[in-house]
């Protein structure tokens, strides 16, 4: 019957008037076309689908909590919702072209990534070729643009630690040792540029790259130890940060005209904002109350305008990136794909936790943006690309190792 069926479709789409003139190369696009929209796993575009929810909200917040500042400053309240929304567009264009490349590519460039993303990061914030910003040194102009290094070395360390465990399984701590030098040397050249945020950050991804890798759990006590000791430290030798700490620690009671300013100004945009918000673009906040609207504090703007329904809606989305994050993770057999999509996952919502906790006073003050929602080019694009570098994981492949698809949704 499969035969014969096949014999005659062939037949009628040569000697059909509606098919006259078209090309073997059309007929076989057309078949498999539908086969092919249906292999990809339904959370692939899940994914991408909540990615760009996020990113069209972070677009038009950033437009609102930047406007007064801007007008302020250069005459154009959309100058900075005018750059998020062009980096927001290419940044897109970018996820949907890296989706497409074969999981050997993020194989074979990880090491090198790895070691240009290094030597980029310590040039920023070891020499005169960084730009210093809210006293942190991650930023370097190339070409016209400012680029933050730090955002495309989680990328790099991402792929190198995933690349590293898809060669070995390793059992004792000296066999680990390769990938904890790895994150090691990227923590220290994200402190380096004084910026503690994105170093507990990279921290967490590199812990739960290890745990997916299947890493004994003993194998985490001295790693674990030494990150703690390194951020007690970080903290008690930089005053800034220890008056942060003891600022929250106090309820933000002891200094709230000075240290705890932001913190304080936060909470006031929540609770002005309250169930319904004040509406879209009415927030108060903005007008040079509070610090980073537009930035690590967006939330509060967020919060304000659009009150607990908008915020509820926020904190949506981010638990459905995590679920689809977390399925794409434990469905994929590969530890390239497993190892690289569960540090991502930990990088992406360890982020949004932090920053949020941070607007809700349940965290001190660190520098945290919001991933796809605060303003800034780097951030926005790397986490696409971050995005992206999963959908292309959890692509079934014909043509690569078939260990590296994700089974589709049934």
């Amino acid at each position: 019957m499969m035969p014969t069926r096949g014999k005659s479709r062939k037949s009628l789409d040569e000697t059909s008037p509606m098919t006259a003139g078209r090309t073997p190369g059309g007929l076989a696009l057309r078949i498999r076309l539908p086969a092919l929209v249906r292999s990809v796993p339904g959370e692939v575009y899940l994914l991408g689908g909540i990615t760009v929810l996020l990113v069209m909200l972070g677009v038009v917040m950033v437009f609102s909590a930047s406007s007064v500042e801007q007008q302020v400053l250069n005459g154009n309240p959309f100058s900075v919702g005018e750059k998020q929304a062009t980096f927001a567009a290419a940044g897109v264009a970018v996820m949907l072209l890296v989706a497409r490349i074969r999981r050997s590519f993020w194989v074979r460039i990880a090491p090198w990534a790895l070691a240009g993303a290094l030597l980029l990061q310590l040039l920023t914030a070891l020499t005169p070729l960084g730009t210093e910003v809210g006293g942190n040194q991650n930023w370097i102009n190339l070409g016209g643009v400012t680029v933050q290094p730090s955002e495309f070395l989680k990328i790099a360390l991402v792929l190198a630690v995933a690349a590293f465990f898809a060669r070995r399984e390793p059992v004792t701590l000296q066999e680990l040792s390769p990938v904890l030098l790895m994150g090691a040397l990227s923590i220290a050249a994200i402190y380096a540029g004084k910026d503690m945020g994105t170093s507990i950050v990279v921290a967490i991804a590199l812990f739960t790259g290890l745990f997916f890798a299947g890493i004994r759990l003993r194998l985490f006590v001295l790693p674990i130890l030494l990150v703690s000791a390194g951020a007690f430290f970080a903290v008690t030798l930089r005053g800034s940060r220890s008056d942060r700490v003891a600022a929250w620690l106090s309820n933000c009671s002891s200094d709230p005209a000075g240290t705890c300013w932001q913190a304080v100004q936060g909470t006031w945009a929540l609770a002005h904002g309250g169930i319904f918000g004040v509406g879209l673009g009415q927030s108060s906040s903005k007008w040079s109350w509070l610090p980073e609207a537009s930035n690590d504090f967006i939330v509060a703007i967020i919060g304000e305008e659009t009150g607990l329904i908008g915020l509820l809606t926020l904190l949506t989305l981010f638990v459905l990136l995590a679920f689809v994050l977390i399925r794409i993770t434990g469905r994929t057999r590969d530890p390239f794909a497993r190892v690289a999509t569960a540090m991502i996952l930990a990088w992406m919502i360890g982020q949004a936790f932090i920053n949020i906790a941070v607007v809700l006073g349940l965290l001190p003050v660190l520098g945290v943006p919001l991933p796809f929602i605060s303003a800034g080019g780097s951030s926005l694009v790397a986490n696409l690309i971050a995005i992206g570098i999963v959908m292309s994981l959890a692509r079934p492949r014909t043509d690569d190792s078939t260990d590296s698809a994700v089974p589709p949704s049934q």
